[in-house]
């Protein structure tokens, strides 16, 4: 049997629940961990405070911080739902999801590696764990990047994430293969913007730990 993180992003919770089922239909292990990127706009939008992201991490002081926690928790209560009675929704910041905070963005943690006792718990039992990517302190965390370092602290064997964007895309067509070095090398380059820079960030991290990756239809490999 082996272990897999899905990370499902905010903008693709739609089908979310019937993927993650098939994958657990197939004896595989699943920890899901999931975004609430367009829910988090939304509220702050309407509440009348600022949106502004930084290489795709949102910049959160406290205001910013309650609203992404309710509605991260909002998002992992329906997608818990969606999978079913196998489904255990956890918050990061009461299990031990660990980061280390990023001052220049405000209540902001890049996470470390974890390996989450109640998500070991949930494993054990047969369930699915749901994990809202809120760090202890609280500090708000990237979701892919919060998914990465599950998948390294429980010695996950593939992270898959679940986007509404085809893959890595290039010239506009999504890529069916990337190498960590070139993945590194676009980066730094300021090859891509928005929310894929912390995504490929973390899957290039996760590769290079031993990781399967995939991205889509893109395999990021080390």
């Amino acid at each position: 049997m082996s272990r897999i993180v899905v990370k499902i992003g905010g903008g693709a919770l739609e089908k979310a629940g019937a993927h993650v089922l098939a994958l657990a239909a197939q004896g595989h292990e699943c920890v899901v961990v999931h975004g609430a990127g367009p829910q988090i706009s939304a509220e702050l939008a309407q509440q009348g405070l600022s949106v502004r992201f930084v290489r795709g991490r949102r910049v959160t002081d406290a205001a910013t911080l309650v609203v992404a926690r309710e509605a991260l928790l909002g998002v992992n209560a329906s997608l818990c739902a969606a999978i079913g009675p196998q489904a255990v929704g956890l918050a990061g910041d009461e299990i031990g999801l660990r980061a280390l905070r990023v001052s220049a963005l405000g209540l902001v943690g890049e996470p470390l590696p974890s390996r989450p006792q109640a998500v070991l718990d949930a494993l054990a039992r047969g369930r699915i764990p749901v994990v809202a990517p809120i760090a202890e302190g609280p500090l708000n965390v990237n979701a892919d990047e919060a998914a990465a370092a599950l998948a390294v602290g429980l010695g996950a064997e593939r992270i898959v994430f679940v986007t509404d964007v085809p893959g890595v895309l290039r010239d506009a067509r999504p890529v069916e293969r990337i190498g960590v070095d070139e993945a590194d090398r676009l980066l730094g380059e300021g090859a891509f913007v928005g929310g894929i820079v912390p995504k490929l960030e973390a899957a290039v991290r996760a590769a290079r730990r031993g990781v399967r990756v995939e991205i889509g239809v893109t395999e990021v490999v080390a």
